[in-house]
């Protein structure tokens, strides 16, 4: 299959990402960008305030190329900065709100960051993790004062305010970027283990914008969007930022978690009309006993990533609201979703169909790809493919194969020529010398009454055979028992898949952005068998 068949015009070869999202916006200066906890701001201020920014960055000494990390919460300042970076060339790095000092140590070393952009409860950590390398703190919000226990003393010397930037006049021109030059970097979630530094151009902010944004999704400037997932995550990204601004709609951003509670509170405050979670998300407003009525909420449309939709959750949040959630698969190696049902056409259950633009395959442990019907390791082609990890040179020869990425994920293909997730090819488990899909089980689960979440790991018995365990999150004021669960799984799949034991947990291990960390499970089991 030949990805380039369904392509709109590429981008021209010179090729400037934020230039191209405030020129599409030019006709509209008054009409709401961004609503976040305290400010609204048009497209016309927007326009101004990235240029500005832009013209800040370069007159506090970055020049084009140069990497700035950026740990902020989601406000203004986010789009600010990062599309003021990619308007000056230089390369803004995204990274994680919920990190430790020790994570962006690893990552400010890594990046060879010239600088730091960081909301200002995050001072304390990024000051612990620049250490005495010399990279300069530009701090959004009222910062701390100095003088914690754990601060050093040159701190005050390095840090300014974010404001400052914006005190230059705007930039008149965009750098002279090309389509294909480095434009910034996100860090993986982080749910197989260590964060990757993922390397995206300036033309895959586009390609997702028109392949996936404006085709699948059909945000029009009348949407008022809303994403739970963070900017610094790929999804958050292209939801929050590159799709809205691509449609001219108005994007709601909240700093704080989305809770069922602060979600719903923006949902009936702003009329949001399309809104963007993943399954956990929706599996805990649907518990929430604040879950709003339907007349008191507007969405037209609502997207699910991170993780398999469970048809148990898309069928009663559709009979709540009467709105699709559109579920789909992306990485942030591709940037955006590449795989996904269309609204309409939601086949609760599976991912959908690849979206077009982008080409799939399924292989199988011989490198041949699989027959229909059966599971294979996916591997995507497609024009917003990241370029590399930085500096991981092994990891990017495993990724990216010619024009092929690997995902990491198990699918096959049904019938009707949908997509079913069968699991992370590192979370499949091979019980009696068949494979188990975790995700059937875990989907299985869910449909139980008492089940709020769950997720199923392979553990050695003392026979050293491998057998299914799941992880149980109740729903509050609910419960049920292991046995009551087996009988349940064995009622609905074959016998051989169901959970040998079964482990009731407050919570699961989670990244920032709601993938449930499946190998903390499995290290925590391991670490217990070096213990007995």
């Amino acid at each position: 299959m030949n990805p380039e068949r369904s392509l709109p015009p590429a981008p021209p070869e010179r090729f400037n990402a934020a230039a191209w999202l405030l020129g599409v916006n030019a006709g509209r200066p008054a009409k709401l960008a961004y609503i976040d906890d305290t400010t609204r701001l048009t497209y016309g201020e927007l326009d101004a305030r990235v240029r500005r920014c832009a013209a800040g960055l370069l007159a506090s000494g970055l020049r084009p190329e140069d990497r700035v990390l950026i740990a902020l919460h989601d406000s203004i300042d986010f789009p600010t900065a990062f599309l003021g970076a990619l308007y000056a060339g230089v390369v803004p790095v995204a990274v994680n709100t919920l990190l430790t000092a020790d994570d962006y140590a690893y990552m400010v070393e890594r990046s060879r960051a010239r600088a730091a952009i960081v909301s200002a409860p995050l001072l304390t950590a990024l000051r612990q993790a620049v250490g005495d390398r010399g990279v300069p703190l530009i701090v959004s919000g009222t910062a701390p004062p100095l003088g914690g226990r754990d601060e050093p003393d040159y701190a005050a010397a390095t840090t300014r305010a974010f404001a400052s930037l914006l005190e230059q006049a705007p930039l008149a021109q965009p750098a002279a970027t090309l389509a294909d030059d480095f434009a910034f970097w996100l860090y993986s979630s982080g749910s197989t283990g260590r964060p990757k530094g993922t390397v995206h151009t300036h033309a895959n902010l586009y390609w997702t914008a028109v392949l996936y944004g404006a085709p699948v999704l059909g945000l029009c400037e009348s949407d008022v969007c809303f994403s739970a997932a963070k900017l610094f995550f790929a999804y958050g990204l292209g939801n929050a930022l590159t799709f809205p601004m691509a449609a001219g709609a108005t994007t709601v951003l909240m700093a704080e978690r989305p809770t069922p509670q602060a979600v719903f509170r923006r949902w009936t405050t702003h009329g949001v009309t399309v809104f963007y979670g993943a399954p956990t998300g929706y599996a805990g407003m649907l518990a929430s006993p604040e879950l709003p009525a339907r007349a008191n909420v507007q969405l037209r449309l609502c997207s699910s990533a991170g993780e398999a939709l469970p048809r148990e959750i898309g069928e009663r949040f559709t009979a709540q609201y009467g709105c699709e959630i559109v579920d789909g698969i992306g990485s942030t190696e591709m940037l955006h979703i590449f795989l996904s049902n269309r609204p309409g056409d939601v086949r609760y259950g599976t991912t959908g169909r690849p979206v077009p633009g982008y080409a799939l395959r399924l292989v199988g442990e011989d490198g041949a790809e699989v027959a229909p019907g059966e599971i294979g390791d996916l591997y995507v082609s497609g024009p917003s493919s990241a370029v590399m990890y930085w500096a991981q040179r092994d990891k990017s020869r495993t990724t990216f194969q010619g024009e092929w990425t690997r995902t990491g994920d198990k699918y096959l293909v049904d019938e009707q020529g949908c997509y079913v997730y069968a699991g992370r090819s590192d979370d499949m488990l091979k019980v009696s010398g068949m494979y188990v899909s975790p995700f059937e089980v875990e989907a299985t689960l869910m449909q139980h009454a008492a089940v709020l979440e769950c997720a199923v790991i392979g553990v050695l018995d003392a026979d050293g055979l491998t057998r299914a365990k799941a992880c149980v999150v109740c729903k509050p004021g609910q419960r049920t028992t292991e046995a009551e669960l087996q009988a349940f799984v064995k009622e609905r799949l074959a016998p051989y898949k169901y959970p040998r034991l079964i482990e009731f947990l407050e919570e699961l291990p989670k990244t920032a952005t709601g993938k449930i960390q499946r190998f903390r499970l499995r290290e925590r089991e391991r670490d217990r068998s070096a213990h007995r």
